[in-house]
């Protein structure tokens, strides 16, 4: 790149991407024109703004995405149950697509060559970036100033004292975060050590459990085919909905995530979250599924489940596959409407009640005392159905099935002896 021009910086306002600015004009002699994107968790978006024009950029774009991200994003997850390794709600793995697009759009808006981002050579985020904007603009140049430098964050810290760089993190607090709607991550410092208990200070959006209030409290969630749409019978967009519950949830203790992940680069890393309103809505949306899907559609869409997180997670949201597993889960949520209540207390979220206009349990069939519908006597027929491979097999495989040397024990011997 020998030729004066222009780079987009994803820029947060925090260390890493406020050192990335003079550092690319230092080594790549580019304009850097940073951009900020409010995904609802950005409290300080014009301090940023003022940050990168101070540091040294050229322009300092902030775009507002809260609906798209929550509609496009964070609602089609919800619908999907994705969960990664059943644990983390992907609220980081989530704003990386977006972020991506905003990105390529920025830059051939203002005819830059490249775009950057602050991520190092070890996190998954990278991975997201790079095959994310390769896919949308397979000519544009990428550069990692934290990846190409191998700057530690301590390092980091030097270079932002040394060249008069305001930041926010110390080496006493070196906690690195990510927040957006849907969640919050926090890693580094302690909290590396997988056997101490992470700090207090760590948490932002949760109160400790053991000092949530005494008395739970139940809220209403309603659903059209999948999609939150009221909290306690008041119609809200996403973006207040997820803001509201956050608040709420949080409140109580509820959101808390302490995870050992498989990193997608290889390595296992500990990982903290704060996920109230996420930890809530993914409840919420599994009760009510309990009751409007069929056992089969069920048990499939846990295996979609996880494919779709691995794939959000691996930062494959631009692929054909994730485009296929998209469909399946809008077909399977065609059913799934109706008001969950939930209990939140002391750190945990219940289901006390679940009610769908297109509910398959039927309590006359159900109920064991007056007004059972259910016909007793087609039990016999269907249990000698049911059972007839197993007896058929037993009859005319009983040799092989006794006799393997290959055997496994399902039987005590006590009781096979006896």
């Amino acid at each position: 790149m020998s030729e004066k021009g222009k780079v987009v910086l994803a820029y947060s306002g925090g260390l890493d991407t406020s050192v990335a600015v003079r550092w690319i004009q230092e080594t790549y002699k580019l304009d850097v024109v940073t951009l900020t994107i409010d995904m609802g968790a950005q409290k300080y978006l014009e301090n940023a703004r003022r940050r990168a024009l101070d540091v040294g950029a050229i322009a300092a774009e902030v775009v507002d995405a809260r609906e798209t991200f929550v509609n496009y994003f964070c609602w089609p997850a919800l619908r999907a149950g994705a969960l990664y390794e059943d644990a983390y709600p992907l609220a980081t793995a989530l704003g990386r697509p977006l972020i991506a697009k905003l990105l390529v759009d920025t830059a051939k808006r203002h005819g830059a060559r490249a775009v950057a981002h602050g991520c190092t050579g070890k996190g998954n985020d990278q991975v997201r970036f790079d095959v994310g904007i390769k896919t949308l603009a397979p000519g544009m140049k990428i550069i990692a100033p934290a990846r190409e430098c191998y700057m530690t964050r301590d390092e980091a810290i030097n270079y932002a004292q040394k060249h008069n760089i305001k930041i926010d993190v110390t080496k006493k607090s070196p906690y690195s975060t990510d927040e957006n709607l849907w969640g919050r991550s926090i890693e580094c410092g302690a909290m590396e050590d997988a056997w101490i208990e992470p700090p207090e200070d760590a948490y932002q959006w949760t109160v400790n459990p053991c000092q949530a209030p005494d008395e739970p409290q139940y809220i209403e969630l309603e659903f059209e085919k999948g999609v939150p749409v009221a909290l306690d019978g008041a119609d809200m967009d996403g973006p207040s909905l997820i803001a509201k519950l956050n608040e709420i949830a949080g409140g109580h203790g509820i959101g808390r995530i302490d995870h050992v992940e498989n990193r997608l680069v290889g390595i296992k890393s500990r990982e903290i979250y704060e996920a109230p309103a996420a930890k809530v809505l993914y409840e919420a949306h599994k009760a009510l599924e309990s009751i409007c899907l069929t056992r089969p559609a069920q048990r499939f869409k846990s295996l979609v489940a996880e494919k779709y997180a691995d794939n959000v997670y691996d930062g494959l949201w631009y692929s054909g596959f994730h485009q296929d597993l998209t469909a399946y889960v809008h077909s399977s949520q065609r059913a799934v409407s109706g008001t969950v209540r939930m209990k939140l207390y002391r750190g945990g979220a219940v289901k006390t009640g679940v009610k769908s206009p297109y509910s398959l349990y039927n309590k006359s069939l159900a109920t064991y005392d007056e007004g059972d519908e259910f016909d007793h006597r087609a039990a016999d027929g269907f249990i000698e159905l049911h059972g007839l491979p197993s007896r058929i097999q037993s009859r005319f495989q009983q040799g092989p099935l006794q006799n393997s040397e290959q055997k496994v024990q399902t039987i005590p011997p006590e009781i096979e002896a006896g």
